[in-house]
């Protein structure tokens, strides 16, 4: 018995990437020039439509979501298809928008911060935590986020001060014994 092949196309693939916005050109053509959307942003297969009435965008969503399925043959997602306030904050590309700032997504300050206390308790070394830093950092510096990557630096820092006074104390008692 030979199975169905899987929907969709492997994420994170530059052709995926590139054949999704090849595809979806289709979608970008109706939203602006059919519905005459004035503020449309699509990365990808996710996108995002601004305005300020909710009735407005329940009936562009109807009619994205009718076109998506008639000429297309694909769907929006239930559950991230939704209408949502600005004051919210929109999830879109890695970072929560905000009417005039940006911030990181709450799960990835949380994954950077429990990288650092693993450092600071030797369970991950200096070369591993600084290769992913680096990409981090390059990340962080599109959100409004400079507290909290200054915050980050401190605690690395914290971090090698008690690697290196517990280096210190073992060197001590190795001595002593």
């Amino acid at each position: 018995m030979i199975a169905p092949p899987p929907k969709g196309m492997p994420l994170g693939n530059l052709t995926s990437q590139f054949f999704a916005n090849v595809y979806l050109n289709e979608l970008d053509q109706f939203v602006k020039n059919k519905l005459k959307v004035r503020f449309y942003i699509r990365y990808v297969d996710d996108f995002i439509i601004l305005h300020n009435k909710v009735e407005q965008l329940e009936e562009w969503k109807g009619k994205i979501d009718t076109f998506l399925k008639e000429k297309l043959r694909v769907e929006l997602h239930p559950q991230k298809s939704r209408i949502i306030k600005l004051k919210n904050g929109i999830d879109f590309v890695g970072f929560r928008h905000y009417r005039h700032y940006k911030l990181l997504r709450k799960r990835n300050i949380k994954k950077v911060k429990m990288k650092v206390r693993l450092f600071g308790v030797g369970l991950i070394d200096r070369e591993k935590l600084f290769e992913g830093l680096q990409g981090w950092n390059a990340y962080a510096k599109w959100a409004d986020s400079y507290g909290l990557r200054k915050e980050v630096v401190r605690k690395v820092m914290e971090g090698e001060s008690v690697l290196k006074l517990g280096k210190l104390v073992e060197t001590r008692v190795k001595e002593e014994n």
